[in-house]
């Protein structure tokens, strides 16, 4: 028998085309506990579960957005939606969008937003875009050191990126040319 510490978590990465009733429930709960820890991207507070439900379930309907998922040891435990630009946005096509990644509080320390970041990278590439974006609190400091160790250059902050309980706080921009 092995010693705890020497246990290997199973971590998959995937793209969503669909969600079963289960993989639903586990990105809700996953979202609530990501947004019950600051990491809400936009939520402050955990909406009601039929909303996240709607939410979620919406998302797979628009076109350009792509949502990947990540499973720790077969639960969902984060998820990275990249965005393409609309068609009307040609002058943007070549450019991708990192949105709304998170990994739920209880799986952090296992390379999950690595692995998320990474296939969204691959996608992106394969999609024929030329460089991707994102933003993200300057509260999210894990998140910013991730962005950074995979070659994001930060290219800009805004002071009001986001009100939290009456405060704001400030957001910075990355981008990376693939």
């Amino acid at each position: 028998m092995r010693p705890l510490d020497q246990i290997q978590a199973k971590i998959t990465i995937e793209a969503a085309r669909t969600l079963s009733h289960s993989d639903l429930a586990d990105l809700c709960t996953a979202t609530e506990d990501a947004i019950r820890d600051g990491g809400g991207f936009g939520w402050l507070t955990p909406p009601p579960p039929q909303k996240l439900e709607q939410y979620w379930q919406g998302l797979l309907l628009v076109p350009g957005r792509h949502l990947f998922l990540a499973r720790l040891d077969g639960v969902i435990a984060g998820a990275l939606q990249l965005w393409e630009a609309p068609r009307n946005m040609e002058s943007q096509a070549a450019i991708g969008k990192i949105q709304s990644e998170f990994t739920a509080a209880w799986a952090r320390g296992h390379g999950i937003g690595r692995g998320l970041v990474n296939q969204a990278l691959e996608a992106a590439r394969a999609l024929g875009m030329h460089a991707v974006k994102l933003d993200v609190r300057a509260t999210q400091t894990a998140a910013i050191q991730l962005y950074q160790d995979m070659g994001f250059q930060r290219w800009g902050t805004m002071p009001r990126y986001v009100q939290v309980e009456g405060r704001w706080v400030e957001g910075h921009y990355f981008y990376l040319d693939l």
